[in-house]
């Protein structure tokens, strides 16, 4: 279901980004342009598996990168632009869901979880089956799997230590793995 990352994906993706931001920086409308295509649909993915619902995502995604875009200038270690941008779309997801479980009454227009059995997994399957797991777990999965961030940068993200990073991990998959085959798929 997951694929192994290669660490010279995570270092070519790391010297673009930072090349890209130093560029960008320097008023490069280009170089903030292709930076922005290129992070815009994993900031949007991760907003959308943990808000759950496309519409805030979409606002959410806004507010995300509105904000990046201000605070660019100022990021002084452009290496870290990943983490950074997850860090801010991390607060701007945690500030909405801190909001949504102020709210007593439940959200309308939520479509139901489907029961339906298969043999191979999809990414519908799997999307569901995040969206049933905590939040802390659900976080790192999407991190890491997802967005193909390394344990060291989920952890400046998350801000918490690589080991509890692995542990997270760890419980996020059982628990997943735990969640299909309770619905039926196999496990």
């Amino acid at each position: 279901m997951w694929q192994a990352k290669r660490a010279g994906d995570d270092v070519d993706r790391v010297r673009r980004d930072a090349l890209l931001v130093v560029r960008a920086q320097l008023g490069d409308r280009r170089s903030l342009a292709e930076l922005v295509g290129y992070w815009h649909e994993p900031v949007w993915r991760y907003t959308r598996r943990m808000l759950d619902r496309s519409g805030l995502a979409d606002d959410v995604s806004q507010e995300v990168w509105a904000g990046a875009l201000k605070a660019l200038p100022a990021l002084k270690e452009p290496e870290r632009f990943a983490p950074w941008l997850f860090t801010i779309a991390r607060r701007s997801v945690m500030d909405h869901l801190r909001d949504k479980y102020r709210q007593a009454d439940p959200l309308d227009g939520e479509p139901a979880g489907g029961d339906e059995l298969a043999a191979v997994l999809d990414q519908a399957q799997v999307a569901e089956g995040l969206a049933e797991l905590p939040v802390c777990e659900r976080e790192v999965l999407i991190l890491f799997y997802l967005h193909d961030l390394a344990l060291d940068e989920c952890a400046q993200v998350l801000a918490i230590p690589v080991g509890t990073v692995k542990s997270r991990l760890f419980r996020a998959r059982r628990l997943l793995r735990d969640h299909m085959i309770e619905k039926g798929y196999p496990g």
